[in-house]
């Protein structure tokens, strides 16, 4: 079974990945580092089926992708890392920007050539070996009208930056309850996020962990 058939089968996927220099922060010897985020259509299926969802503990994604992605690791003898778990913690985004398919979009988030402003990752695999690489891809911001950056109703998200506190006080109202229902407005508005098929039931979740609702 190859890789690709092995992620397949928890809904995971390489959404890019990049062979190491000497000042990329990764494990020692490491070849090859994949970064592995959720596959649409089905991973939300999937993943609230698993054990760590139903077993009514904390931080069930992070228990659920240390599980498999650690299983994953260990049968290709690599090592298994996790954008959670710190500090100190892995430099992911720093990683994305080398990987040719991911870079930083207008509003200083990540866009995915796959996922648009959708992109996440529940790990990475730093293999010992030198392996193909996912070829690169056009970056989807070039020629867009990037609605981005006008999407967000509080404006906590522009070409400047992230204003987090205004965005948690924007949530704490009324109109902010369809951000904390369907997920960020302004990750909704990029055309390729819309083209992805990520659940709103997926976005809810992550938006009232980050809000500190649940």
């Amino acid at each position: 079974m190859t890789l690709t058939d092995t992620l397949a089968a928890h809904h995971l996927a390489v959404l890019g990945g990049f062979h190491p220099e000497a000042d990329d922060a990764v494990p020692p010897g490491t070849q090859t580092l994949l970064l592995l985020g959720p596959a649409e259509p089905g991973f939300w299926a999937h993943l609230t089926a698993q054990p760590e969802w139903q077993d009514g503990q904390p931080d069930p994604i992070d228990r659920w992708s240390r599980r498999v992605i650690g299983r994953i690791a260990c049968d290709l003898g690599a090592k298994a890392l996790f954008p959670f778990g710190g500090p100190p913690y892995h430099p992911f985004y720093t990683w994305a920007l080398r990987t040719g398919r991911i870079w930083d979009s207008p509003v200083r988030l990540l866009v995915s050539a796959d996922q648009g402003l959708m992109v996440s990752f529940r790990g990475a695999l730093a293999l010992k070996d030198r392996i193909a690489l996912p070829a690169p891809a056009p970056r989807p911001c070039n020629g867009c009208a990037a609605p981005c950056l006008t999407a967000c109703p509080a404006t906590a998200l522009t070409a400047d930056g992230y204003d987090v506190p205004a965005c948690h006080a924007f949530l704490d109202t009324p109109p902010g309850a369809p951000c904390l229902t369907t997920g960020c407005e302004t990750r909704r508005a990029c055309p390729v996020s819309q083209a992805y098929a990520r659940l709103p039931e997926q976005s809810a979740y992550h938006m009232r962990r980050f809000h500190g609702v649940d």
